[in-house]
């Protein structure tokens, strides 16, 4: 019997997650951080999951993106490229500024369309490997791996309330949380968070880090913070610790005077998060491994894609992260199984986030996420949950409904503004 797969509803649910008080260059995380979930219900009663930021600029989008979904098969993930096209950008909206959320670079009206089209393509892929009864990675062409590995990721950060993790504010905080990381989940590598406080102080916390777990890939990463100079002198510190060091400096020249002046491999998600910038980055051997995102390159699809450029240009891959819930995990997992040329543990802010919509949190087991084998994405929405954080959302007086790490600084530094980069 031939089932009826075209779309006849798509749900957009935002929603208010807690999030701890992280500091970055920016800023601090605010105690609410805006998601969307979104699904996506068939004529023969298949639903499919997605998940990707919910801040208002990305609800404008999303919002007439479903509507013309309605009609269209599961299966035409080109054709969402091309409804998402004709969806118009408020130009107020692209600020040409860092997205605070990722911290990725510069704005543009084609990022904000890829991030919002990533969690329609997930969510059609989730229906589509249900109505199959075949896994997301399956429809990818198959995993490479039966599970995926992920990095501590470490935060500088200040004490909040239901916050079981404490501060971290100087090398003996960070080392601790990674040991709680090691203990709660085995992960056997680390990513510090940067461009908070002078380089000398970030850098003896990476050497802490170092002495304390021997031999254990370590990351940094300042977001952009620091200039060419600067950059050199911390590369120069800890060239022998650092599996590599991420975006030091801001934009493909400065980054290319680094890596070639350095010699420490350089990581981004800041110059490099759309096609049309990999041009000049991979030619001027500013980046030596991509952290893709698959918010950010429009889905999974897009990100097989990327992959495979790297590989191409002899360029490594691994994964970045933003604050997310279990859909996105799943998501991440599901194409990082199936990339040949992952040689990174991925980033993931998963075990800071207490909250989820899911029937059933996923898992690390040696610092390693299990790749599923059921159909579709492999995970389950809570309702009740569901309605719960809609709620906190519906509840909002717009304080949250935008995430503003700068505005959550100013509660305790009232004249803070998001410092100019290099900040150092």
């Amino acid at each position: 019997m031939t089932r009826d797969l075209t779309i006849t509803d798509v749900t957009l649910t935002p929603i208010l997650v807690a999030d701890p008080p992280l500091l970055n260059t920016a800023g601090i995380h605010q105690p609410y951080t805006p998601r969307l979930i979104v699904e996506v219900f068939t004529a023969d009663g298949t639903t499919g999951l997605g998940e990707t930021y919910g801040d208002t600029k990305y609800l404008e989008l999303a919002r007439p993106l479903a509507e013309q979904l309605v009609g269209r098969q599961i299966s035409d993930l080109n054709g969402l490229f091309g409804a998402a096209d004709e969806v118009a950008v408020d130009a107020s909206r692209v600020t040409g500024q860092v997205d605070v959320g990722g911290l990725r670079g510069v704005q543009t009206a084609d990022k904000l369309r890829l991030s919002v089209v990533s969690a329609f393509e997930v969510a059609c892929l989730d229906a589509l490997g249900k109505a199959l009864g075949l896994p997301v990675h399956a429809l990818l062409g198959g995993k490479v791996r039966d599970a995926v590995e992920y990095s501590a990721y470490l935060f500088y950060k200040r004490s909040g309330e239901n916050d079981t993790w404490g501060a971290a504010l100087d090398p003996a905080g960070i080392v601790e949380q990674a040991r709680t990381f090691t203990e709660r989940y085995g992960f056997t590598s680390f990513k510090l968070k940067g461009g908070v406080f002078p380089p000398d102080e970030e850098v003896a916390a990476v050497k802490a880090l170092a002495a304390a777990f021997p031999g254990h890939p370590l990351r940094l990463d300042p977001n952009g913070a620091w200039s060419v100079e600067t950059s050199l002198k911390v590369a120069e510190e800890l060239r022998d610790v650092l599996e590599y060091l991420e975006d030091p400096a801001t934009g493909v020249p400065a980054m290319a005077e680094v890596a070639a002046k350095s010699g420490v491999p350089l990581a981004t998600n800041m110059c490099v998060t759309t096609f049309d910038e990999i041009k000049d980055a991979f030619t001027q051997g500013a980046v030596q491994v991509v952290l893709s995102d698959h918010h950010y390159w429009g889905g999974l699809r897009n990100t097989q894609q990327l992959a495979a450029i790297c590989r191409a240009f002899g360029v490594g891959v691994s994964m970045h992260s933003n604050t997310h819930l279990g859909i996105s995990l799943a998501a991440m997992t599901q194409v990082a199984a199936t990339v040949p040329n992952l040689h990174h543990a991925c980033d993931s802010h998963y075990p800071w986030q207490s909250e989820d919509v899911l029937t059933e949190r996923l898992t690390f087991d040696g610092g390693k996420v299990a790749v599923s084998d059921a159909p579709g994405l492999g995970v389950a929405l809570d309702r009740e949950k569901l309605a719960f954080l809609h709620q906190r959302w519906l509840d909002d007086d717009g304080t949250y409904k935008d995430r503003d790490d700068a505005a959550a600084m100013r509660l305790t530094d009232p004249q803070w503004t998001t410092p100019a980069v290099p900040r150092w």
